[in-house]
């Protein structure tokens, strides 16, 4: 498992700083959050994660305000989730997620990319079955025995846990989450978490060398310019 949160900090490394949109895309999931369960975050468990998340990626302030302000009035966008799937430049498994308006813009968008970047991109189903869904949390901690009973008093179905290089790294189905978060901050109080999202895991490792490393990274990029794609997940390891 510390391998698989390698991987997904590799991942974050290499898109990140073709995140040029980070403000409006966290502005439009937390609308959506809102919209969904409620404005307030103390009465939204996903919208309060949401947030805590967004600041510790040093979303402003503003933005945060202009989307609860913009999901508490009538009417608005309808934003639906959607998941795209395929092969990425290098032969590496990738999975796209989305919250889009209109599904054949943001289809056709994305086509685009793997056509430009000479990507396959796959039907549904023909990627995904390789990604493990789950919510992961991951803090600072040297022995996962207490956490795990913790856990456990509180019927959290586990997944996985590990106790790697002075981080606890917890795996549990996505429908776990907040009974996950409740359980490790009644154990530990209000736990600082490095990771705490609900994500698709690799469950195979593909090598990423030379010039497809370069190919990757622009495919990532373009894919990230996209206003509508959230976030890109992808099984593969760079040398």
């Amino acid at each position: 498992m510390g391998r698989a949160f390698q991987n997904r900090k590799e991942s974050m490394a290499k898109t990140a700083a073709a995140k040029t949109k980070v403000y409006s895309k966290y502005g439009r999931e937390i609308y959506v959050t809102a919209k969904a369960g409620g404005t307030d975050p103390s009465g939204n468990l996903a919208l309060r994660s949401l947030i805590d998340r967004a600041k510790k990626d040093q979303v402003p302030s503003h933005v945060i305000e202009k989307a609860l302000d913009k999901a508490s009035g009538s009417g608005g966008e309808d934003f639906q989730p959607a998941l795209y799937e395929g092969i990425a430049p290098g032969g590496a498994m990738v999975l796209i997620s989305a919250l889009t308006d209109n599904n054949n813009r943001t289809f056709g968008e994305i086509r685009g990319v793997f056509s430009k970047c000479k990507a396959k991109l796959g039907s549904q189903g023909s990627v995904s079955h390789m990604f493990d869904h789950r919510a992961m949390f991951v803090f600072a901690g040297d022995d996962e025995e207490p956490v795990l009973e913790a856990l456990m008093e509180a019927d959290v179905d586990v997944s996985d846990i590990d106790c790697e290089d002075g981080m606890i790294t917890v795996l549990v189905p996505p429908t776990e989450f907040f009974k996950t978060k409740t359980a490790l901050n009644e154990l530990n109080g209000e736990i600082e978490f490095e990771v705490e999202e609900i994500t698709y895991l690799p469950t195979t490792e593909h090598p990423i060398k030379g010039d497809d490393v370069a190919q990757f990274e622009r495919f990532a990029g373009l894919l990230n310019d996209l206003e509508d794609v959230q976030e890109i997940y992808h099984n593969g390891v760079f040398s």
